[in-house]
C-alpha cells in the first residue's frame, strides 16, 4: 500500500526554495513589511526584497497596502508548503 507522509521533513522547505526564502516564508505566517523582515533576518532590505519578489511571483505570498506600508503574508499555497 502506498503511504505518503504529509509532514515536511526538516530542511525540506530550505532544500526546495533555499534557506533565506524558507526563513522568509516561515516568518510570513504573520504580516510583515520588507524593512521588518530585513531587521529580523539581519539582511539588507534589498536582499529581502529580491527573495520576497520571487516568493510573490511563485504565488507563495500575497501583499496588501496598509497606509504607506506594504505588508506581505503567506498565501494558502505558501501555508501548505511551509506547513
Amino acid at each position: 500500500m502506498w503511504h505518503t507522509d504529509t509532514a515536511a521533513a526538516p530542511g525540506a522547505l530550505a532544500d526546495l526554495v533555499g534557506r533565506t526564502r524558507a526563513r522568509i516564508l516561515v516568518l510570513l505566517a504573520e504580516p510583515a513589511g520588507t524593512t521588518d523582515l530585513a531587521r529580523r533576518l539581519a539582511l539588507s532590505p534589498g536582499a529581502v526584497s529580491q527573495h520576497r519578489r520571487v516568493l510573490l511571483r511563485a504565488g507563495l505570498v500575497t501583499r496588501a497596502r496598509h497606509g504607506h506600508t506594504v505588508l506581505y503574508l503567506r498565501s494558502g499555497l505558501g501555508d501548505r508548503l511551509a506547513g
